[in-house]
């Protein structure tokens, strides 16, 4: 493996970091239970990644077994127990514990310890997840979704639910 080309051919670097205080609030609240700071957006990195605080309530919550065709997504447990499938079965991961899951994993998490829980959760490259997540508070929110409006918000997102 080599590193890629280069993309920033200046001879002298640049001003362009991007600081975040721990104590900005959350960008999305998802229903009472969860909590998503938007990190670094696909947007912001220039496609590189996405990389979201998932903060989740202690009433049980999460996503159902699902894969991605065009995006990888890794978790970095920070607290709590979250349970998370590899496509195989269940297991808890606790805080310092990392999942990748590459194109075509199947996976899911849920919190179901009855404690609150928090991870980050990263994609590469950087899709624009916000606009998925967005949606998903809408109908947390009680926005009634038909079968077919699940299907095109599926497609839409790279979301193959399994």
């Amino acid at each position: 493996m080599s590193y890629p080309e280069a993309r920033y051919l200046d001879e002298k670097g640049e001003i362009s970091a991007v600081y975040r205080p721990a104590d900005k609030q959350a960008d999305l609240q998802i229903g009472a239970i969860t909590s998503v700071h938007y990190l670094a957006t696909g947007a912001s990195t220039n496609g590189d990644f996405g990389l979201y605080r998932w903060e989740m309530g202690v009433q049980p919550s999460g996503a159902a077994p699902h894969f991605h065709r065009t995006i990888s997504e890794s978790f970095f447990i920070l607290s709590g127990t979250v349970r998370v499938f590899n496509g195989e079965r269940w297991f808890d991961a606790t805080p310092d514990d990392f999942v990748h899951v590459p194109a075509g994993g199947i996976h899911g998490f849920r919190n179901e310890s009855g404690e609150p829980a928090s991870f980050l959760l990263l994609f590469a490259p950087g899709a624009p997840r916000e606009g998925y997540f967005e949606t998903l508070a809408e109908i947390a929110s009680g926005r009634r979704f038909t079968p077919e409006e699940w299907k095109e918000l599926y497609a839409r997102n790279d979301q193959f639910m399994v």
